[in-house]
């Protein structure tokens, strides 16, 4: 396994993003404190992200919007926007792409690049030509963190550690030569290193291990049992400096959760947010050339919860996809009580089996009427990209309030903008 002697990667992080975002495009916003939350006109709700002026008065996402207007009364709420964020995003990878080519997208916020030989000398003056870029063709309300090591994952830290100099939030530019490792590493707490969480933490504790000198002086057979995985051992490589290339990842399902309204918590608004999720999980699916073999649906509750999946027949198209669902409703019908609230939902396909190499069961519905149904999902989606929106479906097509259902950014997915339809 290779070691480099030299800075080869660049891990860049956009700034508090989807706040950042909308202070750009919304002037009254900027300098001011921002929570993001996910529906307009409600308090029982949590912050999704916030601005760097809210995390300086002690706001954090993932906060409840009461507790964080008791740090921050003057914090203003913002809806979500995903669509903007994802045009942002690509509007900003592209300006980055004219400084040196994108190696990978992590996020919506994070890029990952590899950084030229004429670059490795002095890799500050490229991150300072990277945010120069920004700064005069998008604007300079949306700023990024930048971190450069020996690899991704030692960039990565880097980059986080950009993040924080005393009471500045962001923006930073942060390069860890080879020739000065472990130094950098050592002035870490565990908890700063990607992929160890609390749970993680202890389970290090338990073994003797809780500071960063302790861990570096460990095994790399020692770390991949204390993962339970080649995971750990990767680590022990990456944070010794060594090239460290993980496979790719194999996709394995598609799905969407959504969150409903306090007013829209009823079974029958569940319901209907359960069909256009599933059928724009379908869609994606389609759209990558997959069959799916299982659906999984699942629903939380106030105190508790509720979930079923069920086999499929490698289906493909909308139409088995929704009497599958319509099955795991009526069991769910039969074991809630009519007036139970449902704060939460989601629908998964998984068991994915490549569209193009079909193994046919015996026993599976084959027949005329589920080729048709497969032509009519065809007819449907040509008539929704041709208008760019969903002007056909099978059934009602009632989006719940706060729009973007099936729109929603995760952490390792962009949408596209069929997404949004």
């Amino acid at each position: 396994m290779r070691k480099p002697g030299q800075i080869e990667r660049l891990y860049l992080d956009f700034d508090c993003f989807f706040a950042t975002v909308a202070q750009q495009v919304t002037p009254s916003l900027r300098g001011r404190p921002v929570g993001i939350v996910p529906f307009a006109g409600t308090g029982h709700t949590c912050i999704i992200a916030c601005s760097r002026e809210a995390k300086l008065s002690g706001v954090k996402n993932v906060m409840s919007v009461s507790e964080a207007l008791a740090l921050c009364r003057d914090l203003i709420l913002v809806p979500q926007t995903p669509d903007l964020y994802r045009r942002a995003h690509n509007a900003l990878v592209s300006e980055i792409s004219a400084v040196l080519p994108v190696d990978a997208i992590k996020s919506i916020d994070e890029i990952t690049c590899r950084v030229a030989p004429v670059d490795r000398a002095d890799p500050l003056v490229l991150g300072r030509r990277i945010k120069k870029r920004i700064a005069e063709q998008i604007g300079s309300f949306i700023t990024c963190s930048i971190g450069f090591g020996a690899n991704r994952q030692l960039a990565k830290i880097a980059c986080k550690a950009s993040k924080k100099a005393g009471e500045r939030y962001g923006n930073g530019n942060l390069a860890w030569h080879p020739r000065d490792m472990p130094a950098p590493l050592l002035a870490l707490e565990l908890e700063d290193i990607p992929g160890i969480g609390r749970r993680m933490k202890e389970r290090l504790a338990q073994r003797g291990i809780g500071s960063m000198s302790q861990l570096l002086a460990t095994q790399p057979k020692q770390m991949r049992k204390l993962w339970g995985n080649v995971t750990g051992e990767r680590l022990w490589y990456a944070l010794h400096g060594y090239d460290v290339q993980a496979p790719p990842a194999q996709r394995g399902m598609y799905g969407h959760g959504r969150v409903l309204p306090p007013d829209h918590r009823s079974i029958e608004h569940a319901h209907q947010a359960s069909r256009l999720l599933l059928v724009k999980a379908a869609r994606r699916m389609r759209r990558d050339e997959y069959r799916a073999g299982a659906l999984w649906f699942w629903l939380s509750l106030k105190e508790s919860g509720w979930s079923a999946g069920r086999g499929l027949a490698e289906i493909w198209d909308d139409h088995a996809a929704l009497m599958a669902l319509e099955e795991l409703w009526r069991e769910a019908r039969r074991d809630l009580p009519p007036r139970t609230r449902i704060v939460q939902l989601g629908v998964t396909l998984g068991s994915l089996t490549s569209a193009h190499v079909r193994q046919l069961d015996f026993f599976a519905d084959d027949d005329q009427a589920r080729q048709r149904w497969e032509a009519i999902t065809e007819s449907i989606d040509g008539l929704n990209r041709k208008h760019g929106r969903t002007l056909v479906s099978l059934g009602p097509w009632m989006p719940p309030p706060g729009g973007y259902a099936g729109g929603k950014i995760s952490y390792t997915r962009i949408p596209r903008i069929e997404d949004f339809w």
